[in-house]
């Protein structure tokens, strides 16, 4: 019975633990949403500011998220855990059959080809795009946002987290088109292939 009380202890500290960790958490979260709020309000030029940094530019998840994980650890306990369990496939993106395509590659493939992720990174758009169809762009770890494009995603949704080599969809008409873009530049695949 001791041995029981004991656990029993334990576990309810570990939850107090958890439970004022994350109290912790949200509490951070409104406090930097307040700050945010009153330095817009104070003057036009702060508004301006506001705008022109955050709203103009492409926001680097990935490098929010990391810093956050660092300072705060995972918001979702065993996060590490579960991106384990997700299907990676380990065949590379074919890279032969490749040719150029307006910002990127046209690369051909069989029927039903798998494609997967190339890095690992949230998901940042899903939608159409002039001359590439569907398209999924992903904002890698590198920095780096990656187009999958004319691909069926039913499995992926907006701001997914995936992991390297994780399936993104398949190809549709045999063919899908890889675009690589950073800092609002694009780059070619050669260039994206050195880092």
């Amino acid at each position: 019975m001791d041995t029981y009380n004991k656990y029993y202890n334990n576990k309810k500290s570990d939850n107090k633990k958890i439970l004022s960790k994350y109290i912790t958490k949200v509490l951070l979260s409104i406090v930097f949403l307040l700050i945010c709020v009153i330095y817009i309000k104070i003057s036009e030029g702060n508004k301006n500011n506001f705008e022109k940094v955050f709203l103009n530019n492409t926001i680097p998840f990935n490098e929010i998220n990391n810093w956050y994980q660092e300072k705060f650890g995972n918001i979702i306990p065993n996060l590490d855990k579960s991106l384990e369990s997700q299907t990676v496939f380990n065949e590379d993106n074919k890279n032969e059959n490749m040719k150029d395509y307006l910002d990127g590659k046209e690369i051909d493939v069989e029927d039903n080809y798998f494609i997967t992720s190339l890095e690992s990174g949230v998901v940042v758009y899903i939608g159409e795009k002039e001359g590439y169809n569907n398209t999924l762009i992903i904002q890698g770890i590198d920095g780096v946002n990656i187009w999958y494009s004319n691909i069926n995603t039913d499995n992926i949704n907006l701001y997914d987290y995936v992991k390297k080599g994780q399936i993104l969809g398949s190809a549709k008409d045999n063919k899908y088109y890889l675009v690589f873009e950073k800092d609002n530049k694009f780059i070619s695949y050669e260039e994206y292939n050195k880092n």
